[in-house]
């Protein structure tokens, strides 16, 4: 562990420091505007988990001093890049996200599909989700802007064979390979179509619009169609780039959803009012953060290098990074003028955000679920899981228990079943608790235990062909609540003459921690192992079922009418009668006689009603 420096030794001023393990390495990385007030903070008691764990690792902390915070933050970016640090948040499952590009710098400029690296001589515009978007409103682009988008190999081919190819005929090219067009003119095509990409479409629209015209005036029909049918695609291309914001405005809108272990990112870039490109990513929370902190570190990952697309005027995001000030002075460095950074709270932009916001909420499901459907995630995740927990095999099935109730009030278990690393519905159970023990957790998981156990003992007993829904016993039985409620479960197991043969532990209120019997520290599931997203998978999934039964039973109980259990007073009646008399509280008050005398209701109905009625009162 980590030795603190000696007092007086850290400097009051900005920089970074780096912690670094027995062999040297960097492990992690951070900025600070004062570095003793910083580091100070990493040698007292009651760290969070990861940074306890951070600083039982690290060996030694050396610091480097700079002139002010915003250096320090462009330090740490740096630093992290070079060395990658373990404890470090970090991007994770990011792509190459596709550009439309121009290369402004060629002799005949062409538009094309872009990834990777940005390159000098080259205009950019997106990114985009798919690159066949792209395609799709180049296709469109070219009926108006006939820019070639040949490779130089196959333009210098068409250049000596003295003929045009395909796009040249179908008028998607205007020809510069074979002196169809001159450069004065194919420049115009370039200026134009880089003018339309940056937002500017109006000047276009309205100059096809008028030459349109002018054509058919002069009795030129074949132009005037051949311009009519380039309006159109113009048109096409921009409802594409629906308006989001005032014509002025260049903007970037993050989303952010998370989970103990990751967060997905959602970026709009909104451009002249217009979005016109968006990137995802998904970002590992190594380290223990807010809100706040979260904010500051996307914005560092995202902007440490200006994107191809430029950097905005103002960012919108979720919540304020913890240094508002900081982050936008360097975020104004990079642009060269002022960028503000802030939360939308209504209206047009707050309403965008939210938009943004459920992009990320979806990418996230999206992630989880194709790490969950993934064969071989699984069969890691269950042999980490072997090794982590010193299982005699790894779990095919694991039983995940959970409590839920309200203040003691419809008080409920539940039973979730994944097998093979899926959950199995059709396996889970749900438990009314009878013991009546009031607001007592222990008891209540005692009692599912037990009744779901003995149902194994008893089927376990039946010619296969007879067994029913309890006949397999988990090969890993798991329970949420730490170790009191593992100590229920090893008393359960115990008392059944099953411990020997249901291996059982408990999931800790800190996530990477699992409780098993005979020790008395938690076993802690490294970070990025696929036995880490299985736990949080099962502890998310027996969470979501308790709670609906429970708010199904609460539901039910709050809405027990009067008239209930009257025999002869089923569904239908008891609606007509309510409608008829005028609400619950009038068939209340109704006597005898008024029961009575409604012609469609029996009259031992409406005694047995009148009596009910009469006895609560």
């Amino acid at each position: 562990m980590v030795q603190r420096p000696p007092a007086g030794s850290i400097p009051d001023t900005p920089g970074s420091y780096q912690f670094k393990d027995a062999h040297g390495r960097v492990i992690y990385v951070g900025k600070a505007k004062s570095l003793r007030s910083r580091l100070s903070n990493y040698f007292q008691t009651n760290l969070p988990i990861r940074t306890a764990q951070m600083v039982a690792t690290a060996e030694t902390v050396e610091w480097i001093q700079v002139r002010n915070d915003v250096e320090a933050l462009m330090l740490e970016y740096s630093l992290i890049k070079q060395h990658r640090p373990r404890f470090n948040i970090r991007l994770v499952d990011d792509k190459s996200y596709p550009f439309l590009a121009v290369t402004v710098s060629d002799d005949w400029p062409r538009p094309m599909v872009m990834r990777g690296a940005r390159k000098k001589g080259v205009r950019y515009f997106g990114p985009y989700g798919h690159a066949y978007a792209i395609r799709e409103t180049l296709d469109l682009l070219l009926r108006t802007f006939p820019l070639r988008t040949c490779s130089d190999n196959k333009f210098n081919h068409h250049q000596k064979l003295g003929r045009p190819c395909l796009l040249f005929h179908i008028e998607k090219c205007s020809g510069p390979c074979v002196g169809e067009v001159d450069r004065e003119q194919y420049q115009v095509y370039v200026d134009e179509l880089l003018q339309f990409l940056e937002g500017d479409t109006d000047e276009v629209v309205k100059r096809l619009d008028s030459g349109m015209r002018e054509a058919a005036e002069e009795l030129e029909f074949e132009r005037a169609a051949r311009l009519r049918d380039r309006l159109t695609a113009v048109n096409k291309a921009i409802e594409r780039q629906q308006m989001v914001a005032d014509r002025n405005e260049d903007i970037d809108v993050f989303g952010v959803a998370d989970d103990d272990l990751e967060a997905a990112v959602q970026v709009f870039h909104v451009r002249k009012g217009r979005v016109v490109g968006r990137k995802g990513f998904v970002m590992d929370k190594v380290e223990d953060l807010t809100q706040y902190e979260l904010t500051g570190r996307i914005l560092e990952g995202f902007y440490a290098e200006p994107p191809p697309i430029g950097m905005p005027k103002q960012v919108l995001v979720p919540w304020d990074p913890e240094d508002l000030d900081l982050y936008q002075r360097w975020l104004s460095e990079q642009r060269g003028s002022a960028v503000t950074i802030r939360v939308p709270q209504r209206g047009e932009k707050r309403t965008l955000q939210q938009t943004v916001a459920k992009n990320a909420k979806e990418e996230l499901v999206r992630h989880r679920l194709k790490r969950a459907s993934d064969h071989n995630s699984r069969a890691k995740a269950l042999n980490e899981l072997q090794d982590a927990l010193g299982l005699p095999e790894p779990p095919l099935r694991i039983e995940c228990y959970d409590m839920s109730h309200l203040q003691g009030t419809d008080y409920v278990g539940s039973m979730v079943v994944m097998e093979d690393g899926l959950a199995k519905k059709s396996e889970y159970r749900r438990f009314k608790i009878k013991s009546g023990q009031g607001n007592d957790d222990f008891r209540a998981m005692e009692e599912v235990l037990t009744r779901r156990l003995t149902a194994y003992l008893a089927e376990r007993k039946l010619p296969v062909s007879e067994r029913g829904r309890f006949q397999y016993p988990p090969q890993l039985l798991l329970v949420d609540g730490g170790k009191g409620q593992l100590g229920v479960a090893v008393k359960v197991l115990a008392d059944l003459d099953l411990d020997q043969e249901i291996p059982v532990a408990s999931l800790a209120k800190r996530f990477e921690e699992v409780f098993v019997p005979g020790q008395a520290d938690p076993i802690r599931i490294p970070r990025q192992s696929e036995a880490l997203y299985l736990l949080q998978r099962l502890r998310d999934e027996s969470h979501r079922f308790a709670i609906t039964f429970h708010r199904e039973l609460r539901g039910k109980r709050m809405t027990t009418s009067a008239l209930d259990g009257v025999p002869g007073l089923g569904d239908t009646r008891r609606k007509r009668l309510i409608k008829e008399l005028g609400g619950v509280n009038a068939v209340k008050q109704a006597s005898l006689d008024d029961l009575t005398a409604i012609s469609w209701l029996p009259d031992k109905v409406a005694e047995a009603l009148h009596a009910k009625l009469h006895d609560q009162r």
